[in-house]
């Protein structure tokens, strides 16, 4: 089912090239944001090849302007990527996401997964994913501390906020009990996607809230939730992350706060 133009006009989506498009084949997507990945996002798209993630769902990557070559048209589609988007307004993380949701919304998948280019996730569980969708959840989480799940490598000060500040947080504000919120390695319906009332395509979105906030919105609208054990490695000595180090996580408790309080909810909601 595709969205109407009525649906769609009132949605905020950051401009893009479609570089390629080989159309939609499955019922379900992966979408996969990078800029200047490298070799981690080869690795990546290697080891979905290798589990034929692309047997059950398309692969479409949105690039936020990537300027490494890693992204070489042929190379992709030896790796079995459906979909090629260049993010050309502006934004970051969040604005990609916006991209790649429109697109994929609008091509009419019931569901999409989306999983970080920069290689520190396992891609085994995409299927898990997928069939927690089919199943009836609305919003599935990568936990990488949950029984099942490996956390290695895992930089202190991160676990740390992640465990004793992020999740508590999230959890207490939206009503559901999450023990893994900063990692984009996430599944999403389509119904959860176009409710108005959660509203994801607004120019609000340009940074890290988007993830936050669904984390805190979702569950508060009764939709069904649940975490699913992965494996998240950090290579060592390198932390692959466009977040810096004071700055960018300063700015990651800022969104926070904000999204406890309510800040991004919809006018009245």
């Amino acid at each position: 089912m595709k969205n109407t133009t009525q649906e769609t006009e009132s949605w905020q989506v950051p401009t893009f090239d479609t570089i390629l498009w080989l159309g939609k084949k499955h019922d379900f997507c992966v979408i996969i944001p990078v800029i200047n990945e490298g070799e981690r996002i080869q690795n990546l798209l290697n080891r979905m090849v290798t589990l034929r993630i692309s047997d059950i769902a398309d692969v479409i990557i949105v690039d936020g302007g990537s300027c490494d070559g890693s992204l070489a048209l042929d190379d992709l589609q030896n790796l079995k990527v459906s979909g090629l988007l260049l993010k050309t307004g502006f934004g970051k993380l969040s604005a990609q996401l916006r991209c790649g949701y429109g697109f994929a919304l609008e091509q009419g998948y019931e569901g999409i997964v989306t999983i970080d280019g920069n290689d520190k996730d396992d891609p085994e569980a995409i299927p898990r994913f997928i069939d927690a969708l089919t199943s009836g959840f609305d919003f599935v989480q990568a936990s990488r501390f949950i029984p099942g799940g490996v956390a290695e490598n895992t930089p202190k000060l991160r676990n740390f906020a992640i465990r004793f500040i992020h999740a508590p947080l999230l959890s207490i504000a939206s009503g559901f009990k999450w023990t893994d919120t900063t990692q984009g390695f996430r599944a999403y319906s389509r119904k959860m996607l176009c409710d108005k009332e959660i509203s994801l395509f607004r120019d609000v979105f340009m940074t890290y809230e988007l993830l936050a906030y669904l984390s805190y919105r979702v569950p508060k609208l009764d939709y069904r939730c649940i975490e699913l054990p992965t494996i998240r490695r950090y290579p060592i000595g390198e932390v692959p992350t466009k977040i810096s180090s004071i700055k960018g996580n300063f700015s990651v408790l800022a969104v926070l706060f904000k999204v406890c309080i309510g800040y991004y909810n919809m006018k009245g909601k």
